[in-house]
C-alpha cells in the first residue's frame, strides 16, 4: 500500500505538480503553520492553490477542453463551457488572493520576530553601553588615584636635591689651616 505523498514524488519530479517547498525551519513560521494547518478549510484552500499552480492544472484543462469540442459536448459557440470556465476563474482568482493573504501573513510573521529581535538587540545594546560608560568611569577613577597617590608618595619619600639627607639646608664650613687646597 502506498500513500499519497510516494505517489506523487515522480510527478513533482517530472514537472507536472509543484515540488513541496521545505518545512519552515524558524519556529515562528513552523508554529503559524501548524496554527493554519488545523482548519480543514486552510488545509483544502492550500492543496486547491498547490494544484491550480501546476501543470498538471494545465494539461487537464488542455484535455477536457479538446474532450468537450472534440466530442461535440455542446454546438458552438460553447455557452456552458463557458459559464463552467468562467466560474472556476472566479473560483481560482478567490484562491490566489488567499495563497496571497497566506504569504502576507508568513511575512508579517517574520517580521514582528525580527522586530522583535531587533528591540532585544537595542536593549542589550543599551546595557553594553551603560556598562562600557561604568568601565570607563571606574577606569577614570583609579587612574586619578594611583596619581594622588603617586603625587603623595612623591612628596613625603624623596628629599630635596643637595640637602645630603638631612632633611635640611647644607652647611658648610671652612676648613682650618688657611692654606689653598690642593
Amino acid at each position: 500500500m502506498t500513500n499519497h505523498k510516494t505517489r506523487s514524488r515522480p510527478l513533482q519530479r517530472s514537472g507536472l505538480l509543484p515540488m513541496r517547498l521545505p518545512e519552515p525551519i524558524d519556529p515562528a513560521l513552523a508554529k503559524h503553520a501548524e496554527e493554519r494547518a488545523s482548519k480543514a478549510q486552510n488545509r483544502i484552500a492550500d492543496r486547491i492553490t498547490r494544484f491550480s499552480g501546476s501543470m498538471a492544472f494545465v494539461y487537464l484543462h488542455i484535455l477536457w477542453f479538446s474532450l468537450w469540442i472534440g466530442l461535440g459536448v455542446e454546438k458552438y459557440p460553447f455557452g456552458l463551457l463557458t459559464m463552467i470556465v468562467s466560474l472556476e476563474a472566479i473560483f481560482l482568482s478567490t484562491f490566489v488572493m488567499i495563497s496571497q493573504n497566506r504569504a502576507d501573513a508568513k511575512h508579517q510573521v517574520i517580521v514582528d520576530e525580527q522586530w522583535a529581535t531587533v528591540k532585544e538587540e537595542d536593549h542589550q545594546n543599551r546595557e553594553l553601553l551603560d556598562l562600557s560608560q561604568q568601565i570607563l568611569d571606574l577606569t577614570k577613577a583609579v587612574h586619578a588615584y594611583a596619581r594622588d597617590a603617586a603625587g603623595r608618595t612623591d612628596g613625603n619619600d624623596a628629599s630635596p636635591a643637595g640637602t645630603g639627607g638631612g632633611g635640611g639646608p647644607a652647611q658648610t664650613t671652612p676648613r682650618q689651616g688657611g692654606g689653598e687646597q690642593p
